[in-house]
Parts: C-alpha cells; structure tokens; sequence
C-alpha cells in the first residue's frame, strides 16, 4: 500500500511545503573525520555563523533546517575555522558537495546545483587569471628595456579583458544568477571617451557609481561586495560635507524601499557610519537620518530594544549639539556655588571643558590645555568654562589650586540642581552636550554657537590658529 494516498490532502501539501521551505546541504570534506563544519553568510564586512554540523567518520556532515535561508555568498568552515571554502545559496538548498581541503580549487564538485557549478568554474577562471596577473605585475619592474615592458603592459591588458568578457558573457547567459548581481557591484562606470576635463570625469564618475546595481536584490547583502561599494562611495567619492552626504543617503535609501532587508540594511549601515563618524560635524548626517526615519516609526518593524535605546539616547543627545547651532545655556555653580551661566561667558571664543579631576586622561591633557590658554588662547580672547562631572568638590577645589587653573570659569552642578533637573524632566547637561567620556572640548563663537567638538586640545589649538588667522585677515 502506498501510505502517501492515506493522508490526508492538506496534510500532505503541508509536508510538501515544509520540503520546500526547508534547507538541507549534505558535506563530504576529506580529511576530516571528526569535529564541526561550519556554515557562515557574509553581513557586510562580517562573517556570521548560522549552523554547525558534526563529521562523521566517513568524512560527511549535514547541514539542515525547516526555513529557507536567505540568498548570498556562503562560507563552509574546517573545525578549527583555519579555513573555508565558498558557496553560493539561492533557490537550491537542497544539494551535496565534495571537497578536499587540501585541493579545493581542483577537487570540489556538486550535485544537485548547478549554480555552484558556475560558480566554482568561476572561481577557477578568476584565480587562473588572477595568478597570470601577478605574475605580470611582479616582472614589469624588473623588465630589461620598454620593448619588454610595452609586451607585459599588452599582456595585462589582455588579461583584463579576459576577464571582462568573461564576466560579461556569464551575466547574458545566467541573467539571475547571483554572482551577475554581484559582477553589476564590481564594475565601474566607464567615462565617455569625449569627456576630458576632470570635473567632468568627476561627475560622470560618481552619477554613474550605483548603474546596474539592482538596490532591491537582497542577495546582495550577504556578499563581500556590497558594503565595500557603500563604503567607498560615501568616504571616497563624495564630498564630506554633511550637506551632500545627508542629500545621498536620503537618495540611496529611497532606492531601497522595495525591499525591506535592503532598506534596514542601508539605513542601518549608514546609521552607524555617522552615529560616531570620522570627521567632525558629519554627526549631522546621524541626526538628519534619526528624525526623518527613526522619530518617525520608520525602523520601528526591525530595531531589537537595545538598539532602539542606544539609537534614540544617542539622537536626543546630538540633536541638541550640531555644529552651527547655538549650544545649550546650561546654569551652572561656580566654585563659590554661585549661579555661573554659560552664556554669562563674554568671550571671542568660548572654550568648554567637560572634565573630571579624577580622570586619567583629563589627569594629562587638562595641564596642557591650560598652558594653551595662558600663553597663547587667553591675549586673544578666549575664555574657558571648565565643568566638573563627576567626583567630589573637594577634590577638585584642590586639583584647581594645585595646577593653577587660575582664569577658567570653573562651574559644577550642586546637588539642588540635579534634583531640579531631573524633577523638571528636562535633559541635563551631559545630553545636552553629548557628554560620554571625559576630558571632551566645545569651542563656541561669540554668540555661542558651537563651531567645534570633541577634538583633542592640539587639534582644538589647531582650529583656533586657523580662526583667529582668517579673522584677521577679512
């Protein structure tokens, strides 16, 4: 009797769609007989592990689950993770593979997936051409005369054309394949050849980055390709103005929204770009990316707790302290516990000063700092207001004295303030001014503008020099 006609019809197509959804890959890699392999995705420019299997002593081990995995290069790693070979994943995920570690280029085959085939003859064709190119490049310089040296330039681009086409002839055979995807990431505009000037070239360049890349194929995320595009782009071919770079994050985002892995993706890589960013004032583009697609709910379908938290405290706190916009005008005691204001400050400049006199790091630089300022910073009107956030008052009376820290404005907040502040529910200072470590330097202008943040005191002397030598000659 045939058992399969005695279930029932839904429970049958039910069994059926599990098959489907479910993955299975079969592993048999010589010489292991024992331990673990281990089955990673490329996230970016991580690696993420997501199964483990067991070696058997015939060499063999399985990978399995109920759930489809998402597409993408994959990684099968040896047990003790010193090594791994690639594959592909995408709609075969049921399939068996042989391997030996000590050949894999020659002695890796499949069965049951004919995209791992492509791509292994792929891997083969590049790492051929690859090594010839190498070889090329290492005896150019060692070429006896220009004939030589004109025949290796000629070979090298032989070989890259090889390559080219190669790539060009697989994506017109295997149109959804994966690895065409990937091959529309690794190209690279090509300049007409009537553009001449360098503006130009700059500008067909960069309007020209993103062409032929599908921003909607999730694929794409779980390769080592995408994050690396992302990345140059952003820190190599635009204009590190937070202007621009607020302009072509919006814009790629756009581009992204069809698909939801692709927008978390996106958002969430250029959040953390900017959230703590290279340069000074491209927090700005955090802060832009906060209001438009955090405050409104918009990454709300993906965020865990814990980075909704850091996300938020961190966008509260940055959007009170961008630069070109007027700092917080915290209230503050002075060493005499008399209300001190910030903007009671009159000043060219106004330097603030976040420290702790218990402080390793403020222990070194506050010194510093101050001889800047008695030598050099205060004849040309700068002021300090040095606040104290943390520690006991006695302490740091006597840190005071002891290094003469004679002109700053020195101000803490009493014990009476905090507890107004925080009864009135309005941010304290720390959030105000973004205030995580210590020692950390604003440098505001005369109405209080803030037109620096967290440098260091050379690279804050540094701005100064160059501020009070434009001043002085407009």
């Amino acid at each position: 009797m045939n058992l399969t006609w005695c279930l029932p019809l839904a429970l049958l197509f039910s069994i059926q769609l599990r098959a489907q959804n479910a993955y299975q890959i079969n592993v048999t890699l010589k010489p292991f007989h024992s331990g673990f392999l281990y089955l990673a995705h490329y996230y970016g420019k991580k690696q993420l592990l997501i199964d483990s299997a067991a070696i058997g002593p015939d060499s063999r081990a399985v990978f399995k689950g109920k759930e489809k995995l998402s597409g993408g290069v994959y990684l099968v790693a040896f047990p003790k993770k010193d090594g791994w070979f690639e594959i592909i994943i995408d709609k075969e995920q049921q399939f068996s593979i042989n391997a030996d570690s000590a050949d894999l280029l020659n002695k890796l085959s499949f069965t049951g997936s004919p995209d791992n085939e492509t791509f292994k003859d792929y891997q083969k064709f590049t790492a051929t051409t690859g090594s010839e190119i190498n070889r090329l490049q290492q005896a150019y310089p060692k070429a006896k005369n220009k004939q030589d040296s004109a025949a290796i330039q000629a070979a090298l681009l032989e070989k890259n054309k090889a390559l080219k086409n190669y790539r060009l002839q697989f994506s017109k055979d295997h149109p959804r394949h994966l690895l065409t995807s990937i091959f529309t990431v690794l190209n690279e505009p090509q300049i007409p050849a009537n553009i001449k000037d360098s503006l130009g070239i700059y500008y067909y360049y960069r309007h020209h980055y993103w062409d032929g890349v599908n921003l909607t194929d999730a694929r794409l995320i779980r390769t080592p390709v995408l994050q690396t595009k992302l990345d140059r782009y952003f820190d190599d071919v635009l204009p590190q103005d937070p202007d621009t770079l607020k302009m072509e994050a919006d814009d790629i985002i756009l581009k992204t929204r069809p698909d939801k892995d692709m927008y978390q993706y996106f958002l969430s890589q250029l959040t953390e770009k900017y959230v703590n960013p290279k340069y000074m004032g491209q927090d700005a583009v955090f802060v832009y990316l906060f209001q438009k697609y955090y405050v409104t709910g918009e990454a709300d379908g993906w965020m865990t707790e814990k980075y909704r938290k850091f996300i938020f405290d961190r966008g509260y706190s940055l959007m009170a302290n961008t630069i070109g916009d007027k700092a917080a005008n915290i209230v503050m005691a002075d060493t005499m516990d008399k209300p001190t204001p910030l903007y009671s400050i009159e000043a060219k400049y106004t330097v603030v000063c976040f420290w702790d006199p218990d402080c390793s790091h403020c222990q070194v630089e506050v010194p510093k700092l101050d001889s800047l300022y008695e030598n050099k910073w205060k004849a040309s009107g700068v002021k300090i207001y040095g606040v104290m956030t943390s520690g006991v008052k006695e302490s740091w009376l006597k840190y005071i004295k002891e290094h003469n820290l004679k002109d700053w404005v020195h101000v803490y907040q009493t014990e009476e303030m905090k507890g107004a502040e925080s009864a009135s529910g309005k941010p304290g200072y720390k959030q105000l001014f973004d205030v995580y470590q210590t020692p950390m330097l604003y440098l505001l202008d005369k109405d209080k503008r803030i037109i620096a943040k967290k440098l260091n005191y050379e690279q804050l002397n540094d701005f100064l020099d160059y501020k009070l030598k434009s001043a002085s000659t407009n």
